[in-house]
């Protein structure tokens, strides 16, 4: 596990969430407050994985 890339665990933990979020658009019974909040914290983790990976290159 010392070989996984800063940034990529936020990453991909940002697309499981935000996948999630978009696949529960057509649920009647959630929120839309809810479902945009799961979007969001799922494309602001996309977002910050992304800058650690960008920040840490060799």
């Amino acid at each position: 596990m010392n070989n996984v890339r800063e940034g990529l665990i936020p990453a991909v933990l940002g697309t499981a969430v935000t996948t999630t979020g978009v696949a529960l658009r057509n649920n009647k019974n959630i929120k839309p407050l809810i479902k945009g909040s799961i979007i969001g914290f799922g494309l602001a983790h996309i977002v910050l994985g992304a800058i650690d990976l960008v920040e840490h290159r060799r």
